[in-house]
């Protein structure tokens, strides 16, 4: 992929991510005691999350030093 591609990936990515802290955030507002759902959710999100680092780090380039 190239820049311009992972820039488009990570901004659908994290705008996934940020749904997903409010469907979150809403089940605990709610007082949902949906646990499974609860889990599911948060899962994903680390998955977002740590998709999100591999690609930022795929934008920065390689420096020798």
């Amino acid at each position: 992929m190239d820049d311009t591609q992972i820039a488009k990936r990570l901004e659908i990515l994290r705008i996934e991510h940020r749904d997903l802290d409010s469907a979150i955030g809403a089940l605990f507002e709610t007082g949902s005691t949906d646990q499974l759902q609860l889990a599911r959710l948060k899962k994903r999100k680390l998955r977002l999350r740590d998709e999100i680092g591999m690609l930022e780090d795929q934008m920065i380039p390689d420096i020798i030093a």
